[in-house]
């Protein structure tokens, strides 16, 4: 490894933060700064797996926590690579930039991420390069002599990269098949949740990569299981943690307050950015309070409650189907559909939700370095891919627990519309 490349990484990395996961974990004194600025404090206010200590009380990890482990692994990534040829093409001002990303890239994170995605929103690595760019964060990522445009640029995969090879390898290097940040959530998730299925061997993970300045990373075939125990546990994990259906029920009540929210202009998109868990909720029941709402109101009482675990039950559930849930899937439509069939079961719209989870990927493109007298291959077939796409992605209804045998018994012709999706033709309506 050349001596400026080392020096980037591995020298003045003497102020220690105690993991439960990787143990100590070294950072310089100005990542250090980075770590304690108020716009970074924000992440420990965020639970990384928002209301899943519903259902696992030991998910109270934060964002935070999770961000300092994305560090650690990118850091000890680089080190690696650098030492096997990447030095060639690195700088020390770029492998710098690469740390403040890592432990940056969830700087712009929403409070329960899954509930805002599908709304009109910036993404998360949007907000997080323009506060990269502006002060206080600009300064602080200088300090350590990271570039702050590479550093955003390499989360914002938006930004011009001005024909930088070196920034296409870091955003490579970042998002992957075997990324730091996978490879944290996949176990830091899994400890704290008590579960088996996210753990990944780190060690033997990182010590079967090689680079290459325009793929990334290459892995030789005895990482081929490695790849694979990614993927499997990437799919536990979904079935059994992130997409459980309580944490689902959880999610689409705060989704749908917050539709209703910026439908009715009682919230605007901008209010939305930069909030941690607590300020989720306080701007829900001002808002509510201050529009002289009512607390049967969407936007104040699915906010609570949420907060205080009362959760919607599954009335009605079946497999989402690409050719037939299409129009089912868009949120505005959806909206439509639930105030059309909470009126025909007598109940209020914000007693109904249909939950349609967001299309989830698998990454797959690695690489094969070349690797004599060793044959492999994976198991993991497109096929295979697409059949794990399709079992997780389960519509449901929820519905207030007061009405759950409303919709249980609702006449077979509202089941049939919703499991067919909304016809293409003859509107959207129900009752037509």
């Amino acid at each position: 490894m050349n001596d400026s490349i080392h020096a980037a990484l591995e020298r003045n990395f003497n102020s220690p933060i105690r993991d439960v996961l990787w143990g100590h974990i070294y950072l310089s004194p100005e990542l250090e700064a980075l770590s304690s600025s108020a716009g970074f404090m924000r992440l420990h206010r965020i639970l990384q797996l928002g209301p899943t200590h519903i259902v696992y009380p030991g998910a109270t990890h934060t964002r935070a926590a999770h961000s300092i482990g994305v560090y650690h692994l990118a850091r000890r990534l680089l080190i690696h690579l650098a030492g096997r040829g990447a030095d060639s093409w690195l700088s020390a001002e770029g492998a710098r930039s690469f740390l403040c990303a890592a432990l940056l890239h969830d700087l712009g994170h929403f409070p329960y991420t899954h509930s805002l995605k599908e709304l009109p929103l910036a993404s998360h690595e949007e907000l997080t390069g323009k506060l990269i760019l502006i002060e206080p964060m600009k300064r602080l990522v200088g300090d350590t002599g990271a570039d702050p445009y590479m550093s955003a640029a390499i989360i914002d995969t938006s930004l011009p990269t001005s024909g930088s090879q070196e920034l296409r390898f870091y955003r490579k290097l970042l998002s992957g098949a075997l990324d730091p940040d996978k490879l944290d959530y996949l176990n830091r998730d899994a400890r704290y949740c008590g579960v088996p299925y996210g753990a990944q061997d780190v060690d033997f993970i990182l010590s079967r990569l090689w680079p290459d300045p325009e793929q990334g990373l290459l892995i030789d075939t005895r990482a081929i299981p490695s790849v694979e125990s990614v993927l499997f546990s990437k799919y536990l994990m979904y079935r059994t943690v992130y997409w459980h259906p309580a944490v689902r029920s959880a999610t689409a009540m705060i989704k749908k307050a917050l539709v209703g929210a910026l439908k009715n202009q009682r919230i605007a998109k901008e209010e939305l950015y930069n909030l941690d868990d607590q300020g989720l909720f306080t701007l829900l029941a001002e808002r509510a309070q201050s529009c002289g709402v009512s607390h049967g109101d969407p936007l104040f009482s699915l906010g609570a409650k949420v907060r205080d675990g009362r959760l919607y039950v599954v009335a009605a559930e079946f497999l989402y189907n690409e050719a037939q849930h299409q129009r089912l899937a868009d949120i505005e439509k959806r909206y439509l559909l639930e105030q059309e069939l909470a009126a025909r079961l007598r109940i209020r719209p914000d007693e109904l939700i249909i939950d349609v989870p967001e299309p989830i990927s698998f990454e797959t493109g690695l690489g094969i370095h070349e690797d004599k007298g060793h044959i492999g291959a994976s198991v993991f077939t497109a096929e295979t891919i697409d059949a794990f796409r399709k079992e997780l992605r389960v519509v449901r209804v929820f519905v207030d627990p007061a009405h759950e045998n409303a919709l249980r018994s609702m006449p077979e012709d509202l089941c049939n519309v919703l499991q067919r999706g909304i016809p293409e033709a003859g509107g959207d309506s129900l009752s037509k």
